[in-house]
């Protein structure tokens, strides 16, 4: 096959803030159409794990680095479910050790792999495309994504389902340590030098303050068959 016959698949970016729901609805999609989804976060939180597993503190560039390589040539997809890998500390390491740019490169091959080349779909059937979530999808990985959405909603209400979510797995914690950090976390993302999360300029802005999964879903499932031309 020669390169102008290679069929490329439609790659689906998801961007935006913790805990608005930007994952829930990329899962939600892939579901729906047929696609791999990657939840690109926890290729960082996979990262941030090894750090703490290994005592190394946040500040500490290299080993994160090195972390990131050995992940990129390892990488399977089974290891980005693992629920270690959403504990709180995991998070908190993780918004750290995300800013490095040489650990966002290694991510950012394992991501474009992915997209370019989608696994097979759980039940053995062949990906018709790829949906990625994460903070900079439509941005920095694939600025040519065929669609893009930027989703976000009031820093109360996500600092209220992080709360909520936290408290299943036993944190002890108060939800204006979580607003306040979730705040924090904004701030860090949205003005650090490389790669910062913002919208890209031709994305659907989807805010869930008072919206419910299933209705950002069918909004965005409807937007996406338009733009894509396909049915149900």
């Amino acid at each position: 096959m020669t390169d102008s016959q290679i069929v490329t698949l439609p790659i689906i970016a998801v961007d935006g803030t913790a805990a608005s729901g930007k994952g829930t609805l990329a899962r939600s999609l892939a579901r729906k159409l047929g696609y791999a989804h990657m939840d690109t976060g926890a290729l960082y939180r996979m990262v941030a794990l090894r750090m703490i597993q290994n005592d190394r503190p946040a500040e500490d560039e290299q080993s994160a680095v090195e972390f990131a390589q050995v992940m990129r040539r390892t990488f399977d997809p089974r290891q980005a479910v693992d629920p270690a890998l959403m504990r709180d500390e995991v998070s908190k390491m993780t918004s750290k050790t995300s800013a490095f740019p040489a650990v966002r490169a290694e991510v950012l091959e394992v991501q474009r792999e992915f997209g370019r080349n989608p696994p097979d779909l759980p039940d053995g059937r062949t990906a018709r495309g790829a949906i990625l979530d994460g903070r900079d999808i439509g941005t920095v990985v694939f600025p040519d994504a065929a669609i893009k959405f930027f989703v976000t909603a009031q820093p109360e209400t996500r600092a209220f389902r992080r709360f909520k979510e936290l408290q299943k797995s036993g944190f002890m914690g108060t939800y204006d340590t979580v607003l306040a950090e979730m705040r924090e976390r904004d701030e860090r993302d949205a003005n650090r030098a490389h790669a910062p999360m913002k919208p890209a300029a031709d994305a659907v802005i989807l805010d869930t303050t008072s919206m419910s999964a299933a209705q950002v879903l069918d909004k965005a499932a409807t937007l996406i068959r338009e733009k894509l031309g396909i049915s149900e």
